[in-house]
């Protein structure tokens, strides 16, 4: 069992594999570029940005944005050298085999469910505060019971039936992913350029009612565990460290990339310094609009224009573009799960039914309907918070193994070519992977309980059929 759980898979063979799965090359470095942008623009500029600031880091929500950001930059340099070195669309799980075994990658692409499935459950249960703002525009009031989650941040019951917009949103938007990447991929270029230029137009016109005295003092005195302070910026960087997970999902769209190798570098790195400078911009002018206690709600954004008559016009923008980039963000997390499946059933440790093409869209369409329907229960039932930190705790546990595999792979296959080198790696890669531990460790006992517990039952699946189906102990 020890060896197999140890057992590591050459990245060529990976490569190999994959060419099995006939997905359409139709991605290039700018399609790339907006799939990363759209699958970060969105919860953490529309929803995370105002929860971080009002209950952990203030104003310096900022600062917050910059050590998320250090954090992911090391991490995508790491992901970008395997990414061009093994261009499948495992990621995380795929450099995970080749260098930690089939046990860590397994923990890995659990994780990764989490990452992609529970993110899109997290920012379709937040699209659901914008849809209502809008509809009190046309004097729409739907049913407490049809818009809540049904259980809050603690597990407790609310009285709420489910959460319908956020489960139809998912739904809607996993019929698109069903038909195929390239619909997919111009859909998502489309709201991208819509969402950038909203965001763009709230940040030129918002700047001009900042009140410098929101931002003072700049990091408030610390209260309480993860409360303000410097501790309170650190736990607010891992809160918001959810927004940034998007780049990861350029690797994921490997096998539909005209050129990888070069490509897939391009697009995670021009996409995470695009989305960083929007994201922090975006922070100081909510933050100076209004006291930043006032940004705790569901939709604060528009709490901040709100705050000032002059900007009345400006909601029905701030609005439209909430949901036009938090639906870009649920389509990418739906195109990029199915794959993570795919690649994982590939290799036999789930059913194989999750690796079959659809013969006209050539799309994994049976993983894409299991995978959508999954993700719309999850945003039906739970709340965004417990949503929220559980995907930041699974991507950063996933970076870290990716920044470690860099290095690992580097003393045990020192001549794979590699058309990209992470510089000065030794340094890069501790960085990334040290960063990642710092901001894990500011997660609270209650997430790492059910982080436990989730654990444990993807361990579960794995003894229950992939150890015994695993491709490679069958060779």
């Amino acid at each position: 069992m020890l060896r197999q759980l140890l057992a590591t898979k050459h990245p060529h063979a990976a490569h190999s594999d994959a060419e099995g799965l006939s997905l359409r090359r139709v991605l290039g470095p700018w399609g790339l570029t907006a799939l990363g942008i759209g699958a970060v623009i969105g919860g953490g500029i529309f929803v995370i940005t105002g929860k971080a600031a009002a209950m952990h880091a203030g104003p310096a929500i900022m600062l917050s944005f910059v050590l998320a950001a250090i954090c992911c930059a090391f991490c995508a340099l790491a992901y970008a050298e395997f990414a061009a070195m093994v261009p499948v669309s495992g990621s995380a799980y795929t450099y995970t085999y080749a260098t930690l075994g089939e046990g860590a990658a397994w923990f890995i692409g659990w994780m990764m469910v989490l990452e992609y499935g529970l993110s899109a459950s997290a920012v379709a249960a937040s699209w659901t505060g914008y849809f209502l703002s809008m509809l009190q525009h046309f004097d729409i009031v739907l049913p407490k019971a049809l818009v809540q989650a049904p259980l809050d941040a603690q597990l407790r019951p609310t009285g709420a039936l489910l959460n319908l917009p956020a489960a139809a949103i998912v739904l809607l938007l996993t019929w698109l992913c069903y038909v195929g990447i390239s619909k997919s991929s111009a859909m998502n270029m489309v709201m991208v350029v819509l969402k950038t230029g909203l965001i763009v137009l709230v940040i030129a016109v918002g700047w001009k009612y900042v009140d410098p005295q929101n931002w003072t003092p700049f990091i408030p005195a610390n209260e309480g565990p993860g409360k303000y302070g410097w501790e309170g910026v650190l736990r607010g960087a891992s809160m918001v460290f959810f927004a940034y997970i998007g780049f990861e999902a350029v690797s994921v769209a490997a096998q539909e990339s005209h050129s990888p190798q070069r490509d897939l570098p391009v697009g995670m790195m021009l996409s995470l310094l695009i989305c960083t400078v929007l994201y922090i911009a975006m922070a100081a002018v909510m933050t100076g609009l209004v006291p930043y206690p006032l940004l705790g709600t569901d939709e604060p954004v528009v709490t901040a224009v709100a705050a000032h008559p002059q900007l009345g016009w400006l909601r029905v923008i701030v609005e439209i573009g909430a949901l036009i980039g938090l639906s870009s963000v649920i389509l990418v997390m739906i195109i990029g799960q199915p794959r993570i499946f795919m690649i994982m059933a590939r290799d036999g440790l789930l059913s194989p039914l999750f690796t079959r093409i659809h013969p006209e869209y050539r799309t994994p369409h049976i993983n894409t309907v299991i995978t959508g329907i999954g993700i719309a229960v999850l945003a039906a039932v739970f709340p965004l918070d417990i949503l929220g930190d559980l995907t930041s705790m699974g991507t950063l546990i996933a970076f870290a193994a990716v920044c470690a595999g860099v290095l690992i792979l580097r003393r045990t296959q020192p001549d794979l070519p590699r058309p990209f080198r992470v510089p000065f790696a030794p340094l890069v890669c501790t960085a990334g992977v040290l960063s990642c531990l710092v901001l894990l460790s500011t997660m609270s006992m209650h997430n790492w309980m059910l982080m436990v517990l989730w654990t444990v039952l993807g361990f579960v699946i794995y003894f229950g059929y992939g150890y015994r189906h695993s491709r490679l102990r069958q060779q």
